[in-house]
């Protein structure tokens, strides 16, 4: 019974470090991007082409991410960076609380999971209705559809991510 212990903790660790790298990457990477491809230094072009390269299999738009060294625009549109910075906050908070509040939604269990599920739907729908000729793609609109994307994201899993999921149920 000890070893299962000692390997969920270790299990906790590497899978909070993996999540806490990668969200490194998808916070920083977009920004970085333009500014590795304007550098003209020998390697960094390159670099900032495997970041768009990424950048284009996740992100539905990434053509209309925002120019921060012209030509060259982020990695990703600004409601995929919403979504990313929604998971920071969220990162951040958990760092703050170490999981403890009300507002983590593992443990509500399957309505915690419903909760995530509708505020992880602000970003499908409103592309749906960017599809369907509703509104055109706006910066200003699509940020907060983003960010409550990653808000619901990052509620649901950073208490899952970072190891307090099941300790603080009451």
């Amino acid at each position: 019974m000890q070893q299962v212990g000692n390997t969920n903790k270790s299990t906790i660790h590497w899978s909070s470090f993996i999540a806490d790298f990668l969200l490194t990457g998808m916070v920083i990477g977009p920004v970085v991007a333009p500014f590795l491809a304007a550098s003209g230094w020998p390697i960094l072009p390159t670099i900032a082409n495997i970041i768009y390269f990424m950048g284009t299999h996740v992100c539905p738009q990434p053509d209309m991410g925002v120019e921060l060294a012209p030509p060259f625009i982020m990695a990703v549109c600004m409601r995929c960076y919403g979504t990313v910075t929604g998971l920071l906050i969220t990162r951040l908070l958990y760092a703050i609380t170490n999981g403890k509040g009300f507002y983590w939604l593992p443990q509500y269990n399957w309505g915690g999971v419903a909760i995530a599920i509708v505020l992880m739907m602000a970003y499908p729908l409103e592309l749906a209705a960017q599809v369907f000729h509703i509104w055109s793609f706006n910066n200003y609109l699509v940020v907060p559809f983003g960010l409550v994307t990653g808000l619901g994201w990052g509620l649901f899993t950073m208490p899952i991510f970072h190891g307090s999921y099941g300790k603080n149920i009451g």
